[in-house]
């Protein structure tokens, strides 16, 4: 945890609990006997009321976290993949399993399949709307590479498109690559994925792969 993230756990922490005794002290006394002493919680200095409930908005779960968790379930995954431009396409097929969770603040992805002639592949993602970023995020992992992939996505004014921009490290320049995906909902319980990626040879973009999912 870098110093940054660590300050901002700290006084959310701190104004969560303040909060909490607010309430509490509102409620009607139950047992003086029986309920411990509160202590008393004080604003950082220089802080207002206002900071207070900026900090929780930001943590507060909004439309755009409902957006992510109305994908939750199982999708089933015909691909299509090209391993480098005008290859010849391979065929797949993966299923992706979409699981809400920190109480609807993100959502876990986890994809399953068959590369061909690399054998099995299984992935983890995490994907989330930042209240103060207005950006959604996304954190990669998966079981054939070592690092981890992150980026931002950014949604279409009709919700029916989630463009997402990505960096990783190639292993064969040894320097970071920019990747696209493109998530295009369909149906009601059909969406289409479609990867675009840099060829570290010639340096030119290329759809990498296309996934056309159905929901069960």
């Amino acid at each position: 945890m870098n110093r940054k993230t660590l300050i901002a756990s700290t006084l959310i922490a701190t104004l969560t609990i303040t909060l909490l005794t607010i309430s509490r002290a509102a409620e009607p006394a139950k047992d003086a006997k029986t309920a411990p002493a509160q202590p008393e919680m004080k604003l950082p200095p220089g802080w207002t009321m206002e900071d207070m409930q900026a900090c929780i908005q930001a943590g507060t779960p909004g439309k755009m976290q409902e957006y992510l968790t109305k994908g939750a379930g199982v999708w089933r995954g015909k691909n299509t993949m090209w391993m480098a431009p005008d290859s010849e396409p391979i065929k797949a097929e993966c299923t992706c399993t979409i699981t809400s969770i920190m109480d609807g603040r993100y959502v876990k992805a986890e994809l399953k399949g068959e590369m061909p002639g690399m054998g099995a592949y299984n992935g983890l993602g995490i994907y989330g709307f930042d209240n103060v970023s207005q950006k959604f995020t996304s954190t990669l992992i998966d079981n054939q590479g070592t690092g981890i992939m992150t980026g931002t996505g950014e949604l279409s004014a009709d919700g029916k498109v989630l463009t997402w921009t990505y960096t990783f490290n190639c292993p064969l320049t040894k320097k970071p690559l920019p990747m696209r995906e493109i998530e295009t909902i369909t149906g009601p319980k059909t969406k289409t994925l479609e990867i675009f990626s840099t060829e570290p040879k010639s340096g030119k973009e290329f759809k990498m792969m296309v996934i056309e999912f159905t929901k069960e």
